[in-house]
């Protein structure tokens, strides 16, 4: 990265130029906007992880999301380990509906964040994702997150928002997804929730990118 750009005001500033200009630019046509495949479809095996519950999104956490699209699942493995998958797909971002941040939604929910950093791993290429640690009462949650566009991974929100403005430049598209997943902690032994929630990943890394257009 040249150093300049290492500047987070100069970053910040970049993406005010370019959010003008993708306004100005995508207000004079029509966006296109592709075909979702309905996540309810979304394979109920995942390899060594199987369907366990699937979950609930009330009517009022819908209304403040409002995603085109929600996948809301709990899945277990021949271990015994327990992970929730949450995906919330938007076709387009030109109307207001936006991801919202785990950072900021669970601290509404209740929970306490305990760590908050980025991890790599390998899904057929190296990607990489949030990882937040939060607590609930007595409870720990391991949390992975990331917004995914196509076949574009990207941790850092102001990124996300960048490359959002890009695309409706570039393709005259703003569809993307986030992607997030729970793992709770047995304990506090975060490496094994990280473990188990990589090995989660990667069991449905590939199966999402066929119900996310490319």
């Amino acid at each position: 990265m040249p150093e300049f750009l290492k500047s987070k005001a100069v970053r910040i500033a970049t993406v005010l130029v370019i959010a003008q200009a993708a306004v100005l630019y995508s207000s004079q046509r029509q966006e296109y906007m592709p075909v979702i495949r309905p996540l309810a479809g979304f394979p109920l095996d995942l390899g060594s992880w199987h369907f366990a519950q699937e979950g609930v999104v009330d009517e009022e956490t819908r209304a403040i999301l409002k995603a085109d699209d929600l996948l809301l699942r709990g899945y277990t493995d021949e271990r015994g380990r327990r992970a929730d998958l949450f995906v919330a797909a938007f076709r387009t971002q030109r109307t207001g509906a936006v991801p919202h941040s785990p950072k900021n939604c669970l601290p509404g929910s209740g929970y306490v964040p305990l760590l908050s950093d980025e991890i790599t791993l390998e899904v057929g290429r190296p990607i990489t994702v949030n990882r937040y640690v939060v607590a609930h009462g007595s409870e720990r949650s391991l949390v992975l997150y990331w917004y995914q566009s196509r076949d574009r991974v990207i941790a850092k929100e102001y990124t996300a928002k960048f490359w959002t403005m890009a695309d409706a430049i570039r393709l005259n598209r703003t569809d993307t997804a986030l992607v997030r997943v729970v793992v709770p902690l047995i304990g506090d032994d975060q490496q094994e929730a990280t473990a188990a929630a990589m090995d989660f990943v990667k069991s449905f890394f590939g199966p999402l990118r066929e119900f996310l257009p490319a």
